[in-house]
């Protein structure tokens, strides 16, 4: 960036897009500075930015290289570097390039751009075949960052400005070798929101008016502007100190200090005098706040390390000492580099392993390349075999996840020992201290780093050496290697003692460390745990899974990818895993203060204070066991389905009221109860005695039930898994290979689907009719029909054809919903069965016993017949046997796992994905090798956001939607390629244009609720209701609008109730309000959605989770004449952490009409 004071304005550049997204307040501060209001704040020097720059220029000169050599010289067209300072040097090469860019050259190296206001170079513009220009940077990352993206858009803006036809794809060149390709779609939107946020940033810096000499100040954020600090760059780290900002104050996250601001606390000072608790901060979180600054305050003031223990009970979770502990430590250079067999590059060594016994014997293995970083990682997990085999209970003691993390990806990288180091993590082997330190000890330190906590154990023994940061040592190993290779040995081996000095204290202090929390739990009262008993579901490979990885070894061998093997391999894991995922997290959620839960899925951190018990002990009509109901309310944590009929646990802390055998390390225990009853602000739960043992103490939170029993479908899976491995090389004919393959649809006939035409139902039919053992898909966006096409299908299958029939849902709303329509579309109710979730309820079709479905299907196997059931059903040889089934429909197949997929398709010959995948995801719990939990028709559409037609069928018409709704819908998720039915803007409301109203509504501090926005719904209901709607029907109905015409979706259960109760305040109690999940497949004429969080930096699990295009599709279009979304436009103002997370923003941006 830099200022022409003769024109009064900044020219920047797509480095300074970087700059300022990391940090508002730092770059505006910059523009300060060089203007002279304020003296320029000096960053600290950086050896390894420093290094990783001329690395990243030496990748860059590689890359010009291989084009050099790949296409000639002549081919190449360099642009020679100049100084944007030079405007006549710039002109020159801003010209050059336009006429590179029009001669026969197909590689141009650092194309200029300059405009009035923007100054660039572009590492690599390379010609594509169809003629268009593709813009290029080499980066040496691993993998793409947001703000590269960033520059490349900028970029491709100055291609379109100066209308040089150009790609609709960028690459990043990646250090190990890599491109990482991105659709210019997906990127230019967020650009042009970030260049006008740069602008409006520099506007305010009032460039223009010499007479404006005010710097911005400290805590000054302009307003509306909303200017954002970082409050960790040195800009930002001078000021907080100055002001005695709230950020000195460790642990304080930016949610957090702008409720205490409001609240009018706005120093460490202030808030340790605070009494009063801000309004929508919790109790807890406050107190703990508070502990910590006047903590602070206490040090600075004793000029000494303090510290207080707030948790004792935590230090239970920490393991019986044993002889045979070690204490590890890594020292590693991130920016190593050697080339592989496969080509790539390889970053980052881990070049020392050090540890330290009980005795302080220190033993270090020292590894300068690859291969000696493998004889190293396998030198360890042999010591650490042979000290396991002497010492059964000892464990390995290390800070913070850098060690385990490092050596799960070194056991990847180098293809062994996976399995071992699997398990050592899996029987907690590894001990990090830091998340107990986190749990047990507050400290007078704004860092919970180990050298800041080191002078409250390291007595005199507290380092005083050279090395003091990780940085430093990386710095001096490259020295050393430097050295080394010029052969001055002396010198190198000089700095490897200094480093390895530096190791062992970083191990020797681990040690002091575990013994000083030892000490600590000793004074309280706490004793270390006994060995772990096996509480946690152990999970091996299975040989099957072995086996096909090994197949799939043997494919790649051959030139093909291997990937269905793979997938297969993950397949028969995927319930293991998945059920491994929830035991570690339910146990260590038993081994943690309820406060370290915030934000995970199915938790509710009751408050005890509003929570009531509606029935007392008893024993209820029709039960045998004593039993209470319970109101729980409290802080329901986003993403929440508990539903009527689960069973989560309730956690009692330790000692229970009750009679029972806490789990190792726990401090709390749990108890399962059932979900009787969803409440607006929280659930009714029903709790039994324990062996006839009740008490009165209410439960501190609810957790997410246990994972059901998989037997039937593991079974299944595993089956199929044997006649895949039999088929290897080559594959089995069936529905679920097919799908894994995504293969188009074999049919018998040999032909393509049939072509759609006029009559899709009909092309549908003899698609299916025509399937070889294969599957077929059908996309159906909100409102075209999904369903009525499916239940017309199934019935001519069953009534023309003779067909048996099974329909499977993840939820029995659904599979019910589609079994009433069949009945409705003709076939009859003796052929159309179920065994129902509700048995007080009176379906059309049959009622069937649960284990009935069988004999059902014996009974009408010469007529035809329609089951619904679960995935449990159709993978249950008990009830359908292997290809049993004609068709098995596997409806809202957009959230329904490729695993199960494989299941339930056991049972049928051919299979029907009907759903959506642009509406609600999969949701899965484990981490898999393989996308095996994403989607069976997300899978088979592999990103594309409508099916293609040689795979199955889109319903393109919406029969729901206004033109005007239907639009931005279509933009959002189908490609434009979604449209509305004939009649659907016949539809009409009073006063009210058709399509999508965009709300912006600017508030601060708000993360899941926003009173600003239960406001403004409330205000928009009441404008709406009475007016006078118009439907589309035959007699062109008309009638005053109803309070439930209108939904209210939001993505927040806190916000939800916030507009519950203001809705009822305002004397509107009838309008619905829920989130996403309770929408899915209705309809209101007007849907409302309030996104609630203030900022993407105010949003839980970040602006991602809450913009999620399904999201935003499946609450608009619940819409039949007009949508409402408001939003704060802060929600645009930060980067995202992903490219993922850029492609939703930009779609956000052109959603709201912010990109441009």
């Amino acid at each position: 960036m830099r200022i022409d004071t003769q024109a009064q304005r900044v020219i920047w550049s797509a480095s300074d897009l970087k700059a300022a997204a990391e940090c508002e307040f730092a770059w505006c501060r910059a523009i300060d500075a060089k203007l002279g209001r304020v003296p320029a704040v000096e960053e600290p020097e950086d050896a390894t930015l420093a290094r990783a720059a001329l690395l990243g220029d030496v990748h860059e000169q590689n890359v010009l290289e291989r084009y050099i050599d790949d296409l000639g010289d002549d081919r190449v067209h360099r642009v020679d570097k100049v100084s944007s300072v030079d405007a006549e040097a710039l002109a020159a090469a801003v010209d050059e390039t336009v006429q590179a860019l029009g001669s026969d050259a197909v590689v141009v190296f650092q194309a200029a751009f300059a405009t009035p206001e923007f100054v660039g170079f572009a590492d690599f513009l390379k010609r594509d075949d169809d003629g268009r220009w593709r813009v290029q940077d080499s980066k040496l990352a691993r993998k793409a960052r947001v703000t590269a993206l960033m520059q490349l858009a900028a970029y491709v803006d100055q291609l379109d400005r100066l209308g040089i036809p150009r790609s609709d794809e960028v690459d990043l060149l990646l250090g190990d070798g890599s491109t990482s390709t991105h659709a210019v779609d997906d990127l230019l939107p967020l650009f042009q929101v970030r260049r006008a946020r740069l602008r409006a940033l520099i506007a305010d810096r009032r460039i223009d008016d010499p007479s404006s000499s005010a710097a911005l100040a400290w805590g000054d954020d302009r307003g509306d502007l909303e200017i954002v600090a970082c409050g960790r760059c040195a800009t930002c780290e001078e000021q907080v100190i100055a002001h005695r900002d709230l950020l000195m104050v460790a642990r304080m996250r930016p949610v957090q200090r702008a409720r205490l601001r409001t609240a009018g606390i706005e120093t460490i000072d202030a808030l340790a005098a605070a009494t009063d608790v801000p309004e929508g901060m919790n109790t807890d979180t406050f107190e703990t706040l508070r502990a910590q600054a006047q903590l602070q305050l206490r040090a600075d003031a004793e000029g000494a390390p303090t510290y207080d223990v707030h948790y004792a009970a935590a230090i239970h979770t920490l393991p019986v000492p044993s002889h045979g502990d070690i204490f590890f430590d890594f020292e590693g250079d991130p920016l190593y580099t050697e080339p592989a067999a496969d080509g790539q590059a390889h970053w980052g060594i881990d070049y020392l392993f050090g540890w330290v016994d009980n005795t302080d014997q220190y033993t270090a293995l020292w590894a300068h390349d690859f291969a000696a970083e493998r004889e190293a990682f396998e030198r360890f997990l042999d010591f650490v075999k042979v000290r396991r085999a002497a010492h059964p209970g000892m464990h390995i003691y290390h800070y913070a996840p850098y060690e385990t993390a490092h050596l799960v990806a070194m056991a990847a990288r180098h293809g062994v020992r996976e399995g071992e180091i699997d398990r050592l993590l899996r029987e907690g082997v590894f001990v990090d201290l830091y998340p107990l330190v986190l749990r047990t000890v507050r400290v007078g330190s704004r860092s919970y780093s180990i050298k800041k906590l080191e002078p409250l154990y390291m007595g005199e023994d507290v380092r005083t050496s050279d090395v003091q940061k990780g940085d430093d040592s990386i710095v001096q190993y490259v020295a050393a290697r430097e050295f080394a290779a010029a052969g001055e040995q002396a010198e190198a081996d000089a700095v490897f003692a200094d480093l390895a000095d530096y190791n062992r204290y970083d191990c020797v202090s681990t040690r002091r460390l575990r013994n000083w929390l030892i000490e600590i739990a000793k004074k309280e009262g706490v004793n270390p745990a006994p060995p772990d008993e096996a509480d946690e579901v152990i999970y091996e490979p299975s040989p099957r899974s072995v086996a096909l990885l090994a197949d799939a070894e043997r494919a790649v061998d051959a030139g093909e990818d291997g990937q269905v093997h793979r997938i297969a391999a993950a397949a028969i894991d995927y319930f293991p895993r998945e059920a491994k995922s929830f035991w570690v997290s339910h146990f260590q959620r038993l081994r943690e203060p309820v406060t370290m839960w915030d934000g995970t899925r199915d938790v509710v951190r009751i408050d005890r204070t509003s929570s009531t018990v509606r029935r007392e002990w008893s024993v209820a009509e029709g039960r045998r066991v004593m039993s209470r109901d319970i109101e729980v309310r409290g802080e329901v944590s986003p993403g929440t389905t508990l539903g009527v009929g689960s069973q989560p646990f309730a956690l009692y802390p330790v000692p229970a009221p009750f009679d029972t055998e806490a789990p190792s390390r726990a401090v709390h225990v749990p108890h399962t109860v059932t979900v009787a009853e969803v409440l607006d602000d929280g659930y009714l739960i029903t709790e039994t005695a324990i062996q006839g043992q009740t008490w009165d103490e209410l439960p501190l939170a609810v957790t997410p039930a246990a994972p059901p029993r998989v037997v039937s479908l593991q079974g299944a899976i595993d089956e199929w898994a044997d006649t895949v491995h039999a088929a290897a090389p080559g594959f089995p004919h069936d529905a679920a290979t097919d799908i894994l393959r995504r293969i188009p649809p074999r049919t018998i006939s040999g032909d393509s689907l049939p072509t759609k035409g006029d009559d899709t139902i009909g092309a549908i039919l003899r698609g299916i009719l025509d399937l070889d053992r294969s599957y077929l898909a059908v996309q159906g966006p909100p409102g075209t029909g999904k369903t009525y096409t499916g239940s017309q299908v199934i019935a001519r299958l069953v009534n023309d054809h003779g067909f048996t029939v099974g329909v499977v849902a993840q939820s029995h709303a659904i599979i019910e919903n589609l079994l009433e329509r069949v009945v409705a579309d003709g076939v009859p109710a003796a052929q159309v069965a179920k065994a129902p979730k509700d048995p007080s309820v009176d379906p059309s079709y049959t009622v069937i016993p649960k284990n009935g479905m069988a004999s059902f299907l014996g009974e009408h196997a010469q007529h035809g017949a329609v089951v619904g059931g679960t995935a449990w059903d159709f993978s249950n040889t008990s009830r359908v046997q292997r290809g049993g089934l004609d068709l098995l429909v596997v409806d809202e197949a957009g959230q329904f796992s490729l695993a199960s997929t494989i299941a339930v398709a056991a049972g049928a010959q051919r299979l029907l994905l009907l759903g959506d995948p642009q509406q609600l995801p999969q949701v899965s719990q484990g981490a898999h090798p393989e996308p095996v939990d994403t989607s069976a028709l997300g899978w088979v559409m592999e990103g594309d956001p409508v099916v293609r037609p040689d795979h199955g069928y889109f319903l393109a018409r919406s029969w729901r939607m206004h033109p005007y709704v239907a639009a931005p819908v279509s933009k959002l998720a189908y490609a434009g390629q979604l449209a509305s039915a004939p009649g659907t803007e016949l539809r009409s409301l009073e006063g009210i244009d058709p399509g999508l109203h965009i709300v912006p509504l600017r508030h601060r501090g708000n993360a899941t609720q926003s009173p600003e926005e239960a406001a403004a719904v409330v205000a928009l209901v009441r404008d709406l209701v009475g007016r006078s709607f118009t439907d589309n029907d035959a007699d062109a109905t008309v009638r005053p609008l109803a309070q439930s015409d209108i939904i209210v979706v939001a993505p927040y259960n806190a916000q939800r109730q916030l507009v519950l109760d203001a809705l009822a305040v305002a004397g509107l109690p009838d309008v619905p309000v829920g989130t996403v999940d309770n929408f899915q497949g209705k309809e209101a004429v007007v849907s409302i959605t309030s996104l609630a969080a203030s900022s993407g930096r105010d949003a839980p699990r970040g602006p991602e989770f809450l913009l999620l295009q399904n999201r935003l599709n499946v609450a608009i279009s619940r819409a039949q004449v007009a949508a409402y979304l408001i939003h704060s436009p802060a929600l645009l103002d930060d980067l995202p952490r992903t490219p993922e997370g850029v492609a939703r923003l930009s779609a956000f941006a052109r959603l709201v009409g912010a990109a441009g």
